[in-house]
């Protein structure tokens, strides 16, 4: 049996209709899971299932994000399907699969997976982890979508870059050895390549390289920053004197003042401070 776990708010709210629609390729031999009405219960559900069974997650990298934060994806029986619904679907794209018509297996891409540390709490990811004017679009963002009105990132992007978001003075700790600069407007962790829709924030991180990578942009005012930022969606804003790349097993980022945090695209407010750890290793 096929156990489709989707989310009624991915895909801009068609979730349920892109799971619905898997009957075409499954027949009788699916039913329908809605992770976000099943809650807590979700770790259990999964975990019940055998070997014979299978999981298809179909949503995008918040779907994704909430599942491996729900369960012990190592202690899973049966294998785990995906199908690319969301918005973003920037776990896909890093893999080369955001076309895929039907579900494909990523059992082993949601194993061992890193780990970052926020207000004291542990959190698995599978993209990267936002700090600052991408938090910072996530929050703001988060606000349309209460009110009822559909984001425009970019749009979000650039005003900030303008006018609202201020710049932070930042410290990073990368296997012990530490660095300070000013002026940071984004410092985000990567497991993958990408994130936020598209931007290629960490264009040479590999997931089985066993490290993250830490890209630092900043040092510049809003207008040379702002020319400077479109070259993340292809990769090439690590050609600007503005951005530092840094690689390792364990990376703190501390910022001067509180500042939005996002994980896998899920919105944490006021935080000064994250750890993240590549796989295999212990959170401390």
């Amino acid at each position: 049996m096929k156990h489709v776990f989707y989310n009624i708010k991915a895909g801009d709210g068609h979730g349920k209709e892109c799971a619905e629609a898997l009957s075409s390729i499954y027949g009788e031999d699916m039913t329908l899971v809605d992770i976000v009405a099943l809650g807590d219960k979700l770790s259990e559900y999964a975990l019940s299932l055998s070997a014979d069974d299978a999981i298809v997650i179909c949503g995008g990298d918040g779907t994704i994000n909430r599942f491996v934060n729900s369960i012990d994806t190592d202690s899973i029986s049966c294998s785990v399907l995906y199908l690319p619904a969301g918005t973003g679907n920037d776990f896909a794209f890093d893999i080369g699969m955001k076309e895929a018509k039907e579900p494909f297996d990523i059992t082993d891409y949601i194993k061992g997976l890193p780990t970052v540390t926020v207000n004291g709490k542990s959190y698995k990811f599978i993209n990267g982890i936002g700090y600052g004017i991408d938090g910072y679009c996530c929050e703001v963002g988060d606000k349309k979508k209460a009110a009822g009105k559909e984001p425009n990132y970019t749009s979000i992007a650039i005003t900030g870059l303008l006018f609202h978001f201020k710049a932070r003075e930042a410290t990073v700790i990368v296997d012990g050895e530490e660095h300070s600069f000013k002026k940071v407007w984004i410092a985000p962790t990567m497991y993958g390549r990408c994130y936020g829709g598209g931007m290629i924030a960490a264009p040479d991180q590999k997931r089985d390289s066993g490290e993250l990578t830490l890209m630092v942009f900043g040092g510049g005012g809003r207008l040379p920053t702002l020319m400077a930022f479109p070259g993340i969606f292809k990769g090439e804003h690590v050609k600007s004197k503005y951005v530092k790349l840094f690689t390792g097993k364990k990376i703190t980022v501390r910022f001067s003042q509180p500042t939005p945090l996002q994980i896998d695209g899920e919105t944490i407010l006021g935080v000064t401070e994250y750890t993240a750890y590549a796989p295999g290793v212990k959170a401390e």
